[in-house]
């Protein structure tokens, strides 16, 4: 098969998505890469080594997208991408439909096969492709939030840890998935005082037993994030629907209730916010402000940390490019429903039921649209 490595284009997105080592496992498969030129430049990745590892340097995305049958990406094609992109080709990156009404219907308008990483699951269920960049997103958060609490950048002047005799700021993290409990652990270890929501009882037992001290999980309702919103000195949102839009659990009229100079960290931006006067923001211009709040909504994150991130985005995505390249598409989907959950479009077919819902789509069963090819 054919795979092509393509340079990111969204704004100050340094990652590549795939390191050289991992091209040179690719290429000693029987698979030919292509790469484009300046693709691993902001990862410390230049062309010379992904030569040596056997790829192909080509110039422009044009090449890539004309050739290649498998297309890799770190984020989601950009306009200018769309007219690129072939019917039956497959793209592989991350997507997050359900934050973009536009991308979805212009991917199922090209007829491609688009395979999502933050929705492909393993065999416990949770999302392998996902995690690195969400412990990478989640412990960025809380550094950011230590950031922008500092006077010199809008926030209150508050210290996240305190000093002896000065209590320390307290942080509320909703969502205790990988983000959230990241996000959680390095506030505490700066030693904020930290409330962590999340709706899963089971969950809220793992988090008791592994967080620290000064780390309280909590049951999250409505009325709980409404009592502890007005003290919060930071607001971290870290809540994950699986390839759906994520909920608004701050909504404009609470903003009154909370302190000025209040940090709101948006880390669910992705999927559409869980902030009510969320945006997406860029590194250049990451924040802004609403009612005397701070919002932080930079949709790709861990795109400023791009050599730790390239690394571990290609450690989790590799054996699944080898998968889907070994093995094409729908063997790999039919052999691991895994991979089957992570396949969100094909044809024009939307087949994750969380993007159909998020924009009142047709859903087709992923199962309906194997059925079909095989028939054919």
């Amino acid at each position: 098969m054919i795979i092509g490595i393509l340079k990111e284009i969204k704004a100050e997105e340094y990652r590549v998505c795939m390191t050289p080592v991992g091209a040179e496992v690719l290429v000693n498969s029987g698979h030919r890469v292509l790469v484009e030129q300046g693709a691993g430049d902001g990862s410390a990745c230049g062309d010379v080594l992904y030569s040596g590892a056997g790829a192909e340097m080509v110039a422009t995305p044009e090449e890539i997208y004309g050739q290649a049958d498998l297309v890799m990406h770190v984020k989601e094609p950009q306009p200018q991408e769309y007219e690129l992109i072939r019917p039956g080709q497959i793209l592989f990156t991350y997507f997050h439909f359900a934050a973009s009404e536009t991308l979805t219907r212009a991917m199922m308008a090209r007829g491609a096969v688009c395979i999502a990483y933050e929705t492909i699951t393993d065999r416990q269920g949770a999302l392998p492709l996902l995690t690195p960049m969400s412990e990478v997103a989640g412990r960025m958060a809380a550094q950011e939030a230590a950031k922008y609490l500092e006077r010199s950048q809008g926030g209150q002047g508050i210290l996240l840890g305190g000093v002896p005799g000065v209590a320390p700021a307290i942080v509320l993290v909703l969502g205790g998935g990988v983000v959230g409990t990241e996000a959680a652990r390095i506030a505490s270890g700066l030693g904020a005082t930290v409330y962590l929501l999340d709706a899963s009882l089971p969950r809220l037992r793992h988090l008791a037993e592994i967080m620290p001290k000064n780390c309280v999980p909590l049951m999250s309702s409505p009325a709980t994030i409404r009592e502890l919103a007005p003290k919060a000195d930071v607001i971290i949102g870290a809540v994950l629907l699986p390839g759906a839009r994520a909920p608004k659990l701050i909504s404009r009229e609470m903003l009154a209730t909370m302190k000025k100079g209040a940090v709101l960290i948006d880390v669910a931006i992705d999927q559409g916010g869980c902030f009510a006067t969320s945006r997406p923001t860029t590194h250049d211009h990451p924040v802004f402000t609403v009612d005397s709040i701070l919002h932080y909504c930079v949709a790709n994150m861990p795109g400023a940390v791009p050599l730790t991130s390239t690394m571990a985005l290609t450690n989790a995505t590799l054996p699944y490019a080898a998968t889907l390249a070994d093995k094409g598409w729908q063997r790999a989907a039919q052999e691991d429903p895994g991979i089957g959950a992570g396949i969100n479009i094909v044809d024009g077919k939307v087949t994750c039921r969380g993007v159909a819902e998020a924009f009142n789509l047709a859903y087709t069963p992923l199962a309906t649209v194997l059925a079909a090819d095989s028939v054919d």
